[in-house]
């Protein structure tokens, strides 16, 4: 009955049919993962993606905590004999976190308050007396309650005040009330605190240092920021209503109802609860509210980003070089095989204060030779712009053939994250033997080869594509990036003869246990055959080979289509249509003109419909493509090369480094990022700058300033 309540309340939240919720529900609890129901459940889901169906599951776990939530309130109140038919129907009929926690407010045991203290002198009558409001002589009637702790009369007004304002700021329609005017008129403020204000941490909130703007238009970067500052004691932050007057005058309003002394009373404790209570506790939960939503808004930039990253050109399987440049510790250069094995590494000295630029070309010419390299990528951090210099002088006096698919490529390559890597337990254990420098300089070879297979062994919070990403709810962040490493692993798919461990956890289906089991298998057994042979891996059960089989390629395998997306479970469709077109699978593959006689209609059955034969069709046109785009190389204005370099006007190359919702940061090979702000990417209003571009992507900008102080560099799209 609750998981029906659930889907329909999801189908309603998501504008999607009931039946399709119900299904992805279903399949979620059976253990399907979110790309596997997306790419071969289609026709259960009505074809909904990836996107869709996580939705579909971070809102039923929601409601699921509600649902506990739920049970506990309803446990308490029965416990405390106040249940009533009424109020547990109210309570179990409630779906709204906010509402269920006003229902169970003044049920909830709380600390001792004021109004409690009052309540165990026994005010609580007087306090009733007063709120009926029809006393006319209220000092008398409280005069048998100056008893015992109550001194006076006076003392128990005071206190039956106190119970009054408790019970105002527990009350639904009063906390609603003030909501309703937070959410419409509430003012964040931001100002710096006075003995901060000249230090050097401080300046780069200086912004910041006299803002104020409403609540419901501060951008999540905006208030991250200022919660960064007010987190380090530079900042005061406070959310107040625009008008604290009406907010009073609306509750005394609801809650007075005479003009006698009784009203007077009421008014003086609406206004106190106003100020002691209800508004520090609206104002706690907008202030928590407006985080969550800036988490949230900041977690989705952080994800979009990275899938952009992980899904970036690969160069593929090449003999590369990988140099981590340096000055004075020298360059560290590695070169690895076309499987991203280490086959030789040395430090090299070309630059100052060594210097050693004559020894430092042969040994590259040589390694060039030597290892067969075929293209070089130089991570981007401290004498990249040098290292990059030095290499192309180099290549240029090599006894090679110069063109395209004939020379040495070159290539800058994003480091960020390779120093954490370094040091990580995952390469420790693949290079026991080598120091922290070899394998970051391992690391930025691999990532040229391929990015995706490469960077999941990086927390993604190092890799520096997020917006705050260390002030956001980290429980948030990782499970979304979890599910965008899923996500892109699965869409790329993975070869089953070379993927390393960590490649292959990602993989639907399998996770840390099965991935490791599979690389014993295939150390112990050489390399997977085909699909089937999945089965024969330790643990590796029905259920998991049918969410990972699909994802896991075999190039050379000898049914073809173990190298294609399309799932085990539909090769018998596939083997019926090369029957019924008299040829073989492969043939079917490689020939279009077969492909193009076969009619999907006359293969739907119960089970698989339209979409599954589409996708199967596609598949068949081009069997385990990569989805990537092809790699370009890249060139910065030899012009510059520091901060100093630029000058207002200038037209320079620059790469995408970073996408935030306020704009994208562009590197232009002078070692400080600039920031081409949203209002500066195109002639034309955008809502986001990825409307415009895309991570690592090649643009020209121009210099329209440049803050020394601040080390800031302000770029323009508009040429």
């Amino acid at each position: 009955m609750q998981n029906n309540i659930i889907a329909k309340l999801i189908a309603q939240a998501l504008n999607l049919s009931i039946e399709a919720v119900g299904n992805t529900l279903s399949l979620l609890e059976e253990g399907c993962t979110i790309p596997f129901i997306s790419r071969y459940r289609k026709e259960r889901t009505g074809a909904l993606d990836e996107v869709a169906i996580a939705a579909i599951n971070d809102e039923n776990e929601r409601l699921k905590e509600i649902a506990k939530r739920k049970e506990t309130v309803i446990k308490t109140i029965t416990e405390l004999e106040k249940m009533t038919p009424e109020l547990q129907k109210r309570i179990e009929q409630c779906w709204d976190a906010t509402e269920l926690e006003d229902i169970y407010l003044p049920y909830k045991p709380r600390r001792r308050t004021r109004a409690q203290v009052a309540r165990e002198q026994g005010l609580e009558p007087l306090a009733q007396l007063i709120l009926l409001q029809r006393e006319s002589n209220i000092e008398l009637a409280a005069k048998k309650y100056a008893v015992g702790d109550v001194s006076d009369i006076a003392t128990a007004i005071r206190g039956a005040q106190d119970i009054i304002a408790e019970t105002i700021s527990e009350d639904e329609r009063s906390r609603q009330q003030l909501r309703g005017s937070f959410r419409r008129t509430a003012i964040i403020t931001s100002k710096v605190v006075k003995a901060k204000a000249d230090s050097d941490e401080a300046q780069k909130y200086s912004d910041y240092f006299d803002w104020h703007e409403q609540l419901k238009r501060c951008s999540s970067h905006r208030l991250l920021a200022m919660r960064r500052g007010e987190a380090e004691g530079i900042l005061r932050l406070s959310i107040d209503p625009i008008d604290d007057q009406e907010c009073i005058e609306r509750l005394q309003r609801q809650w007075v109802h005479s003009h006698n002394a009784c009203g007077r009373l009421v008014a003086e404790a609406a206004e106190d609860s106003y100020k002691r209570l209800l508004k520090p506790s609206i104002e706690t939960e907008f202030a928590n509210l407006s985080k969550e939503r800036a988490d949230d808004e900041a977690i989705r930039v952080f994800a979009e980003n990275l899938r952009q990253l992980l899904l970036g050109a690969p160069l593929g399987q090449k003999r590369v070089m990988g140099i981590d440049p340096g000055f004075r510790t020298g360059c560290k250069v590695v070169c690895l095989d076309a499987q991203g094995n280490l086959l030789h590494h040395e430090a090299i000295f070309p630059h100052p204060p060594v210097n050693r630029r004559m020894q430092a070309t042969v040994h590259v010419q040589q390694m060039i030779q030597d290892y067969h390299i075929e293209a070089i990528a130089i991570g981007n951090g401290t004498a990249s712009r040098e290292t990059k210099t030095f290499i192309e002088d180099t290549i240029k006096s090599l006894p090679l053939p110069v063109g395209e698919g004939t020379g040495v490529r070159l290539f800058v390559v994003s480091e960020d994250g390779a120093s954490i890597y370094s040091a990580s337990k995952i390469a420790r254990d693949e290079f026991p033997d080598e120091d922290v420098t070899v394998r970051g300089a391992v690391s930025i070879g691999r990532r040229l080869m391929d990015p995706l297979a490469e960077l999941v062994k990086i927390d993604p919070k190092s890799i520096g594509v997020g917006q705050y990403q260390h002030d956001i709810d980290q429980t948030k962040l990782k499970h979304q990036l979890d599910q965008t490493v899923e996500s892109c692993v699965n869409m790329v798919g993975v070869n089953l003869n070379t993927a390393s461990s960590h490649l292959l956890q990602y993989v639907s289906g399998l996770g840390p246990t099965l991935a490791k089991n599979i690389i014993d298998y295939r150390r112990d057994n050489g390399p997977f055959t085909s699909r089937a042979q999945l089965k024969k891996v330790p643990r590796l059960g029905p259920a998991a080979f049918q969410q990972c089989a699909g994802f896991l390629r075999i190039p050379d395998a000898k049914n073809p289509l173990d190298n294609s997306a399309v799932h085990p479970e539909s090769y018998a469709i596939v083997e019926q249509m090369a029957h019924d077109q008299g040829c073989t699978v492969k043939d079917l593959i490689q020939q279009k003109e077969l492909r193009a006689h076969i009619d999907i209609n006359k293969y739907v059955t119960k089970e698989v419909g339209i979409p599954t034969l589409t996708d199967i069709m596609h598949e068949l046109e081009k069997p385990g493509r990569d989805p990537r785009e092809q790699l370009e190389e890249f060139e910065f204005d030899s012009r510059v090369q520091t901060i100093d370099d630029l000058e207002e006007g200038m037209i320079l190359p620059g790469i995408v480094t970073n996408i935030t919702n306020f704009g994208a940061f562009v590197d232009i090979g002078v070692h400080q990022d600039g920031l081409v702000h949203i209002s500066q990417m195109a002639n034309r209003r955008i809502a986001h700058p990825t409307d415009v571009v895309k991570l690592h992507q090649h643009v020209t900008v121009r210099v329209i300033e440049v803050d020394h102080r601040r080390h800031r560099i302000s770029l323009s799209m508009k040429i």
